[in-house]
């Protein structure tokens, strides 16, 4: 699935879901570094795991951030 985001540096993110695990994350555009380590650690979790982890994490003044924008993607999976 592909995933829009809204209100971050990063434009998408691709995730592959299977059996409630996250197969793979990629995000376009962001903070590499930081989004390719998000990427390696939820890799393997269980989705509802991420989703709790991760979602409200904010940016600075934003009121989103890509941890974020990524809870809601999954959330939107479900």
């Amino acid at each position: 699935m592909r995933y829009q985001t809204s209100g971050t540096c990063s434009s998408a993110i691709d995730i592959e879901v299977e059996d409630g695990i996250i197969k793979s994350v990629s995000f376009t555009g962001g903070c590499n570094g930081n989004l390719k380590g998000i990427c390696s650690l939820v890799t393997g979790m269980k989705v509802e795991d991420v989703i709790e982890k991760l979602q409200g994490i904010r940016c600075g003044f934003k009121s989103t951030s890509c941890p974020d924008q990524l809870a809601r993607a999954l959330k939107s999976m479900q």
